[in-house]
């Protein structure tokens, strides 16, 4: 680990159908002061997303159809190599992964750079509170990530399908292909514990939507479930355990 001495922190944030509240999110993050660069990947929304996150002053790119939340972190990421390459910049800047549904709350995230530019980490997960809304879960995915996360690598995640994230650039690379799908989280927090990279957990006040118990939601968990079981199931094979 090593501190950013360039400074600065690319905050990349996956959006989808997200009018509503992305530029509520953008304005947020583009307060953190070491924020100086804000991407938002609209990944194939048909509403106003991508207008709404450009005129609140970030740099947007799209997908033309919805390609998953690992797609889109990985199209920041590659945004992000591009805009450095152009600015000629010799030190890559962290990246600060926001989900875009946080609206103000998103300026809290600024808690999560400093173990990472300071070089006490290589990874910062966010810890949330109590949400606003119950949603109509049972706690089987989380249980189903700690679980396996704890089995493959020692580690003991409070909260280990936490979206928001900072990771140094040695980080994101070891991880990358990123996971597909929900299971993104759980690959990352396995694939940087597994390179002796060092994570931490941070208290973070966010708030976000929480899927509720209709239909909708239990499709969304099911998924979910099924991702992060893949994930885990794949970095098992690698490691040739069952």
């Amino acid at each position: 680990m090593s501190p950013s001495p360039a400074g600065g922190v690319a905050a990349v944030i996956p959006a989808k159908d997200e009018a509503d509240r992305i530029a509520a999110t953008v304005t947020a993050v583009r307060a953190i002061p070491a924020v100086d660069l804000v991407v938002v990947v609209d990944d194939g929304s048909t509403d106003s997303t991508a207008d709404r996150a450009r005129a609140a002053g970030a740099h947007v790119v799209s997908h033309a159809r919805n390609r998953g939340k690992a797609a889109a972190m990985t199209t920041g990421a590659e945004f992000v190599s591009r805009h450095e390459a152009a600015e000629d910049r010799e030190h890559r800047r962290p990246l600060l992964f926001v989900d875009a549904d946080l609206e103000g709350s998103a300026a809290n995230v600024a808690v999560l750079v400093p173990p990472v530019a300071e070089g006490r980490a290589d990874m910062s997960i966010a810890t949330l509170p109590p949400q606003r809304s119950s949603g109509g879960g049972h706690g089987f995915v989380v249980r189903l990530a700690r679980d396996g996360i704890e089995r493959l690598t020692g580690f003991r995640a409070a909260q280990p399908l936490s979206g928001m994230r900072c990771l140094s650039r040695q980080a994101f690379e070891t991880a990358t292909p990123l996971a597909p799908g929900w299971g993104v989280e759980v690959g990352l927090t396995v694939d940087v514990l597994l390179a002796g990279l060092e994570v931490v957990e941070v208290p973070c006040d966010l708030h976000h939507r929480v899927s509720g118990a209709d239909w909708r939601g239990q499709v969304h968990r099911a998924t979910q479930y099924r991702d992060v079981a893949l994930a885990l199931a794949r970095r098992r094979v690698r490691r040739g355990l069952r």
